[in-house]
């Protein structure tokens, strides 16, 4: 008799979602077809080998050089000073300056927060009632009304450069991959400040539980994937499909139309299905009904919550039953709260960042074990702050090496920090903005993936001939450009000041350290040596300190274009792309 009522009481379960999405036979509508078993899901993470490029086997630089690589976009003049002097080894080392990483808030960042301010940065403290009066209200002409969008994309790589907190510098970049907004986007750009101040930069390190409902409270969010649109008269799924699909669960955890009493359980924890359906979809985009931004006459820009357009009526999601006509935000938060404590979620978002910071293939030894402490952790309000921790800690993250590659502002981020630059990106700045369009031209402008997946973090993703040659060629001009008062790559000058004489070995040994922290490979160092030295002495021709043509005698002919071409191929070996 209780399993009859049992059985009753589940049927009845399962038509809820059915009542609410037209009526249908969820027995009848997921049944597979006769004749086509479906198709075993690839194993997640799993690299396919048909689609692996050779690659080239790199020697491992020196521990120093791997830290600031792992922790951060890369090497600067003093970075092995710095690293050096935080421990007697180099484990010890690696372990204190992730600490003192991992502590962001703790690094004073003033001299960015004056270098920003002295580049005319004027939204970046704009709260979002401000921008929406100043970018949106006011029916600002367009170049206006963008501005904020602007700011943020050239002030990440202005950060990335410049700032202190590198790790926390490169925690938000990987959130904003992973809960991509497209900063161009006509709705999203004028409050992108708010985006990615309040939203991706305070929440990088802190609870996932907290930052989802930031992002799915957040007008830039709201805009690109349409959920300020989602009423019970007409559900919007845009939001709650790639909330379930990119945010939590990865494609890898869908399992299509099927009956949701027919799912099983998660291995690691049986009170939670293994995966997510279309009916979790639809009845995850009934829940968030009602979640909106206040638009219109006195509007200004913030999240509302309106109570008429939310569906109050009983719901199926992820095996848990949420009653009707629950309170305000209610039915939102119990679907959060369910996505951010299952194993599934725990693991995806494991892998990713196992992947963003150490390898494209990530050891399902390393993922099981972040995503323990993720799992088990997901109220605390450090969470990821301390699943972070144990996965840059690992001998994977700390040791390996030729297990990444940069992506194309990556690349340009650690040119200018390896080269020592001291010029800043500008808003509304001819040079600047030649800057930002060669950058455009390699596929990798900052925030502005078009798609909600975000751009992609593989080597793989990034080995086109158009990437390479395009970031390359912005390589090239970035060693050669001036804004008119300075180089953006003081290349001459720091030759100058460093090498006390112009031979071929002493040039190129001096920026092999600067720019790589080691010697390339042994065919590449003699490449650069005889290009330096142009048919003379790689030990005894003393280069000149001058741009003089010289035609019957290439030793001295446009030596300064020539200093500038040689470091402009270090930036393009694949030791630099490496990280």
């Amino acid at each position: 008799m209780a399993d009859t009522k049992v059985a009753s009481r589940r049927r009845a379960m399962d038509n809820v979602p059915a009542r609410r999405h037209g009526g249908y036979s969820i027995e009848a509508a997921t049944r597979p077809p006769r004749d086509i078993p479906p198709a075993p899901p690839p194993p997640p993470g799993a690299p396919d080998p048909r689609f692996r490029p050779p690659q080239e086997t790199l020697a491992r630089p020196p521990a120093w050089v791997r830290a600031w690589h792992r922790l951060g976009y890369g090497i600067t003049p003093t970075a092995k000073q710095e690293f050096d002097a935080l421990g007697n080894n180099d484990v010890a080392r690696y372990e204190a300056m992730l600490e003192q990483q991992l502590a962001w808030e703790s690094i004073s960042d003033s001299a960015l927060d004056a270098r920003l301010a002295a580049a005319g940065y004027s939204t970046l403290a704009k709260t979002l009632p401000q921008l929406w009066a100043d970018h949106v209200a006011s029916g600002p002409a367009y170049e206006v009304r963008m501005l904020p969008a602007w700011e943020v994309q050239r002030a990440s790589l202005v950060r990335a450069v410049f700032s202190r907190r590198q790790l926390h510098e490169r925690v938000t970049t990987f959130w904003h991959d992973h809960f991509n907004v497209m900063l161009s986007d006509y709705d999203a750009g004028p409050v992108y400040v708010h985006y990615n101040r309040d939203v991706m930069r305070s929440h990088a390190m802190g609870n996932f539980r907290a930052m989802l409902e930031a992002m799915a409270r957040s007008t830039a969010m709201m805009f690109f994937l349409d959920n300020r649109t989602n009423r019970r008269s007409g559900p919007n799924e845009n939001f709650a499909r790639e909330l379930l699909e990119l945010h939590t669960f990865g494609a890898e955890n869908y399992l299509g139309f099927v009956n949701p009493s027919a799912v099983p359980p998660c291995p690691e924890d049986p009170t939670y299905p293994i995966g997510y359906t279309d009916i979790d979809v639809y009845e995850t985009a009934a829940a968030f009904t009602g979640w909106s931004v206040r638009t219109g006459a006195g509007g200004d820009g913030t999240f509302v919550y309106n109570a008429s357009d939310h569906d109050t009526g009983p719901k199926m999601v992820l095996g848990m039953y949420l009653l009707p006509e629950q309170a305000a935000l209610k039915d939102g938060r119990d679907v959060l709260d369910r996505i951010a404590s299952h194993p599934c979620v725990a693991k995806f978002i494991c892998r990713k960042l196992i992947r963003h910071f150490a390898t494209d293939m990530p050891p399902q030894s390393l993922v099981n074990s972040a995503a323990a402490i993720f799992r088990a952790q997901w109220q605390s309000p450090d969470q990821l702050r301390l699943v972070l921790r144990h996965i840059l800690r690992s001998e994977v993250a700390r040791e390996g090496w030729d297990g990444k590659r940069r992506r194309p502002s990556e690349v340009v981020a650690a040119a200018m920090r390896a080269a020592g630059a001291d010029w800043t990106l500008r808003p509304d700045h001819d040079r600047s903005n030649d800057f930002m369009w060669r950058l455009g031209a390699t596929g990798h402008s900052p925030y502005d993936w078009p798609a909600p997946n975000g751009y992609p973090d593989t080597a793989m993703a990034w080995s086109g001939a158009n990437s390479f040659a395009m970031t390359w060629k912005m390589l090239g001009w970035l060693t050669e450009a001036s804004d008119g008062t300075q180089r953006l790559m003081p290349i001459v000058e720091t030759s100058r000041a460093a090498v006390a004489q112009w031979t071929p070995r002493a040039l190129v040994d001096f920026w092999c350290q600067r720019v790589l922290g080691h010697a390339p490979a042994a065919a590449r160092l003699q490449m650069l040596y005889r290009f330096m030295a142009q048919n003379g002495s790689i030990d005894n021709t003393v280069i000149l300190d001058d741009n003089a043509w010289r035609g019957s005698d290439l030793k001295g002919h446009y030596n300064h274009d020539r200093l500038r071409s040689m470091v402009s191929m270090l930036l393009m070996s694949p030791e630099f792309s490496n990280r």
